[in-house]
């Protein structure tokens, strides 16, 4: 991040994104452009999550010992250091904590328009990060809201989404 900061100060003086290396004392050059990324992240060890999630059921892990609950799922508990984790299905209503409305969008989320991302506090006690569903004017923080699953439009996979409670 300091090469950027410096890449976007030295356009002014040198006309061009440089720096220069710290140990060689060479003149660098800093490449502002975004950089799109693809990569492999492996699921085996929380497959349930999505083969549930295809089902319509929303589940996590928890960990036996300490009983904590960990959203998304994972495969090891941090506090007591095991593996063997326990599945279990969450309850889909809660209380919206917080929302934000994405008008700035990275890259890779272009392709939509401006989004809402909100936080809610199931009745269970887990926080779920996700999209909001509907217009932000008509939910304020406080109201009750629920998890739906549903194929994303313009990617086609299965993903959860924050949805208000009607009445």
């Amino acid at each position: 991040m300091e090469y950027r900061k410096a890449g976007e100060k030295n356009i002014k003086e040198y006309g061009f994104p440089v720096t220069i290396d710290e140990k060689l004392g060479t003149l660098q050059w800093v490449d502002l452009r975004e950089l799109t990324l693809s990569y492999l992240i492996c699921i085996e060890n929380i497959a349930p999550f999505f083969e549930n999630m295809r089902e319509g059921k929303l589940v996590t892990t928890r960990c036996p010992e300490c009983g904590e609950i960990f959203f998304p799922p994972q495969k090891d508990c941090p506090n007591c250091m095991i593996s063997e984790m326990e599945w279990i299905e969450l309850g889909r209503e809660g209380t919206l904590e917080t929302l934000t409305v994405v008008f700035v969008r990275p890259p890779t989320f272009a392709r939509y328009d401006p989004y809402v991302v909100a936080i809610v506090r199931l009745d269970d006690g887990v926080k779920i990060t996700a999209w909001l569903r509907g217009d932000p004017e008509k939910v304020k923080i406080g109201d009750r809201v629920r998890i739906e699953i549903k194929r994303r439009e313009k990617e086609g996979h299965y993903m959860y989404e924050i949805v208000p409670v009607e009445g």
